[in-house]
């Protein structure tokens, strides 16, 4: 029995998988023997049975990974149906291997009939991927590729990834596209969209630039012949309506170039065209200009330009030059009584690295000032300090905003600040490029000069004694006789020169009389007149003026009368050298110039020769630049006029090609070169230059100031 029990034992041992029953302990044998191999086989088949429960427990564990793995799988490619996206699986060569029910139900492909087939049989083109991007997790590409459908050809966002297999070294292609077709169809509106407005903008700009240049030949004319007419003899009635002509047509004119500008501004057009400046000729002509207005309203313009201001800087002239006739044009209409002062200084930039010098341009008035709640908004499109319905000045409210644009696009900054009742005061720094330094320190030139300002308008003077400073003399200002003869004997040895403002004179004109017996005796008398009392010099010089200076004052004239040991032999005029060309311009010893005038415009061509007729001068009219060829080429060796006024526009020939053409002629038979002024309704500084590279000698904005004509024909003509 003992020895059955034992093999018993031994076989259930055996069959759990436990090893072969060892012999037992020694010393044992009979039944304690069996008891032993008893107990040690059922410790075996525990083992054996535990071992097979966590056996068990591993695969029911592995079971529910996988079928995990297959939930998740399946609520991706759900997720990825439900999407629309496309899913495919595809093996090396290219054929699809697995695809997702998005592509079969677009290509209209049963699910089976799509496996094993490639893409390009789909009418799906994602190109050709190389062997060597094959690497592992290698994004191949992401383009947009189009697939064609039933219902049409649709967009997908095409993002392919390769794998390496890491057994058996296979490669297979994984990808997942997105339907973007709504995107490609907006992106293509937008498109065409743009197209649209860009074509609508060019449209606009021609637009604007021909009308602007058709709107300029007939402003030509009419503001023309206004002041021919004015010239005549008128009733006050006559005279008082021509007034009224010339001003509307100023104003329409300011407005069409506004508009202009803001167009060339919004479409993205503004030009900058840098080129060497004189930033105080620059100034002093646009006080120069506006200085009529300012002396028909009664107000003082006065101008200061600081001797440290380079000579020469880099900077587009006629932006530039726009910017301060909007700002110094607006202060001069909006100030009623007292004066606009322009001041020209130099800023530094800081100590900082790559900080630059600046230029400043301040324009103080003593008008009505601003609001603070105003002072931002002036510098937007459409507004102005007033925009209630009573207000006294009107406009687009478009200068400050182009100014602002025009300052910006320059790298500079343009600001405003003032109070009501206390003036305001405009200022605009740009960055100082090239700089050329003046070729003569005059900071001391009058060191030692001491100089009496006697006038009425402060701005003025105030603008006469900051030069006079600035250039190392000392200054007094007074307003009447009493103070002048107050500041006389404050100043130890009195003054050197009295600047006596002609506007005091009374009727009897005995004004430096008077100073002389207040005890200014023993200065050089020099008067300030207006543009309009030249006529008068000789009663000023008969009264004891030995000079003039006519406003607004230059500063290089101021100092060329003040430096001249005899006042009366320099000249005064607002123009200093400029004008003495001008008078050097009349014709000489009775000679009236001869000019050819080509202009195809009726009025404009009668204009021109009414203009030049009355001031001397004989004039031949042709309608193109073809018959202005052939008029100066009939001249044999020496030319025929003696100078020639070309429009730009013209039938047959334009003007540049004729410039062009007489060019040549002159050069081939060695002929001097005639002076040609170009008239233009493009006032554009690249047009300019491009007349000027052609060979024209000058050029004239139309409209154009029947003076200034003449006054370039003759410099042109007798330089």
């Amino acid at each position: 029995l003992a020895a059955l029990a034992l093999a018993a034992a031994t076989g259930l041992a055996l069959l759990a998988g436990a090893p072969a029953l060892a012999a037992g302990p020694a010393g044992l044998c009979g039944l304690g023997a069996l008891a032993w191999h008893e107990r040690a086989a059922r410790r075996r088949a525990a083992l054996a049975e535990g071992e097979m429960l966590r056996a068990r427990e591993d695969v029911e564990r592995l079971a529910d990974r996988m079928w995990e793995l297959r939930e998740s799988e399946e609520r991706a490619r759900g997720l990825a149906d439900a999407l629309g996206d496309i899913v495919v699986h595809r093996d090396r060569e290219g054929r699809i291997v697995y695809a997702n029910r998005v592509l079969s139900e677009l290509v209209g492909v049963a699910p089976a009939a799509v496996t094993g087939r490639r893409l390009a049989e789909l009418g799906i083109d994602i190109g050709v991927v190389p062997d060597s991007a094959f690497c592992d997790g290698e994004c191949l590409s992401s383009t947009d590729v189009a697939v064609r459908t039933a219902s049409g050809e649709r967009w997908f966002s095409w993002i392919e990834l390769s794998v390496r297999d890491k057994d058996d070294d296979a490669v297979s292609h994984r990808a997942i596209a997105r339907d973007i077709t709504a995107r490609k169809r907006a992106e293509a509106a937008l498109n065409a969209a743009r197209e649209r407005a860009e074509a609508a903008s060019e449209a606009k700009s021609r637009f604007l630039a021909t009308v602007s240049h058709e709107i300029r030949t007939p402003m030509n004319g009419i503001m023309g012949m206004a002041h021919l007419l004015a010239e005549t003899r008128l009733t006050p009635e006559q005279r008082t309506y021509v007034a009224a002509v010339s001003t509307s047509a100023a104003a329409l004119l300011a407005l069409i170039d506004d508009l202009l500008d803001y167009s060339k501004i919004e479409f993205g057009r503004l030009d900058l065209e840098p080129q060497p400046v004189s930033p105080r000729e620059l100034a002093e002509n646009v006080v120069e200009l506006i200085s009529p207005r300012a002396h028909d309203k009664g107000i003082g313009l006065g101008c200061h330009v600081a001797p440290d201001v380079p000579a020469l800087v880099d900077a587009d002239p006629g932006r530039l030059r726009q910017v301060l006739i909007n700002i110094v044009g607006n202060a001069v209409k909006f100030t009623e009584t007292g004066g606009v002062l322009v001041e020209v200084g130099m800023v530094d930039g800081g100590a900082g690295e790559g900080a630059e010098r600046r230029i400043r341009f301040h324009v103080v008035d003593t008008g009505p000032g601003l609001k603070r709640r105003d002072i931002a908004r002036i510098f937007e499109e459409f507004e102005q300090g007033d925009s209630t319905p009573t207000r006294r000045h009107g406009g687009a409210g478009l200068g400050l905003a182009i100014s602002r644009r025009i300052v910006e696009a320059m790298g500079g900054t343009i600001a405003a600040e003032g109070e009501p009742g206390k003036g305001s005061r405009f200022t605009v720094e740009i960055p100082v490029r090239n700089a050329v330094a003046p070729r003569l320190d005059l900071g001391a030139a009058l060191a030692g000069r001491r100089v009496l300002v006697v006038s009425a308008n402060a701005i003025e003077a105030q603008a006469l004694a900051r030069t006079v400073a600035a250039h190392g003399g000392a200054a007094d200002i007074a307003r009447t006789v009493e103070e002048a003869a107050a500041a006389g004997r404050a100043r130890p040895g009195g003054h050197d020169t009295v600047l006596v403002d002609a506007a005091l004179e009374g009727g009897d004109g005995r004004l430096l009389e008077r100073l002389r017996k207040a005890g200014i005796d023993r200065a050089e008398a020099v008067t300030l007149i207006a543009p309009a009392d030249r006529g008068q010099l000789a009663g000023y010089r008969a009264g004891g003026y030995g000079s003039f200076l006519v406003r607004p004052v230059r500063g290089a004239t101021l100092l060329r009368v003040l430096l001249s040991s005899h006042a009366a032999a320099a000249d005064g005029g607002p123009e200093g050298p400029r004008e003495q060309g001008a008078r050097r311009g009349q014709p000489a010893q009775g000679r009236g110039l001869r000019v050819l005038v080509a202009e195809d415009n009726d009025i404009n061509a009668l204009l021109a020769r009414s203009a030049l007729t009355r001031a001397g001068h004989r004039v031949d009219i042709v309608a193109n630049g073809k018959a202005a060829v052939e008029a100066l080429a009939q001249g044999g060796g020496a030319h025929r006029y003696d100078a020639v006024l070309m429009d730009l526009d013209m039938p047959v020939m334009d003007g540049l090609e004729a410039i062009a053409l007489i060019r040549r002629h002159e050069q081939d038979s060695g002929m001097a070169a005639v002076p040609i002024l170009v008239l233009s309704a493009d006032g554009q500084e690249k047009t300019r230059h491009g007349v000027i590279a052609h060979g024209a000698t000058g050029f004239l904005t139309k409209p154009v100031d029947p003076r200034a004509m003449i006054e370039a024909v003759e410099g042109h003509a007798l330089a």
